[in-house]
């Protein structure tokens, strides 16, 4: 297995290899905010990488959110991007401390080693809010089994986060993009 850390996802960005990245925020989740008034709420994007939904957010209005990513590259590609955003982190997920009211989860989770996946659960669980939702998208295919994107199916992830979340949803996507059509979850876990 390679060493998913620091320099491994910065040289991703530095050479471009970092495949699943759209190149703009997914329907899905810009849909979903779309419909939150409340511009004040605190958003939380960890493994944010190239950050889109991050700047639509942004340019949306809300207030109040954070990027979190390990590679300081993704962190000056952003800025290039929206100089005038003043929180983006550069830090270790599992380190990280704060309290959400969402938080999106968005190709991050098939970026981290399958082993870490409990982990993940757990982790989000503290960061969340008492009322606060994780939600986003999730592979729902086969994918790779020795590098990221790493894939997983529905009853996988069922069982992974129903022992930390209140209310667990996952569901097949019709906002996917045209090649994911029918492999993407939207999932909208509560505390």
């Amino acid at each position: 297995m390679l060493k998913l850390d620091s320099e491994y996802w910065n040289n991703r960005y530095l050479d471009k290899t970092h495949r699943w990245d759209i190149g703009y925020p997914s329907p899905a989740i810009t849909n979903y905010f779309d419909k939150i008034e409340d511009k004040n709420v605190k958003i939380l994007i960890p493994g944010c990488g190239n950050a889109y939904e991050g700047e639509y957010l942004h340019n949306l209005g809300f207030t109040n959110i954070t990027l979190l990513d390990i590679a300081e590259e993704s962190k000056r590609l952003f800025l290039t991007r929206v100089p005038d955003f003043k929180n983006f982190k550069v830090e270790e997920f599992f380190e990280f401390e704060g309290e959400f009211d969402y938080i999106i989860e968005q190709t991050f989770f098939c970026a981290l080693n399958p082993k870490l996946r409990e982990s993940y659960a757990q982790k989000m669980k503290t960061l969340l809010a008492p009322n606060g939702k994780l939600i986003g998208l999730m592979f729902h295919a086969e994918l790779y089994k020795d590098h990221p994107p790493f894939g997983g199916n529905k009853s996988e992830y069922l069982k992974t986060f129903a022992p930390y979340f209140s209310s667990v949803k996952m569901e097949i996507t019709k906002e996917s993009i045209e090649e994911r059509m029918g492999r993407e979850l939207f999932i909208e876990l509560s505390n």
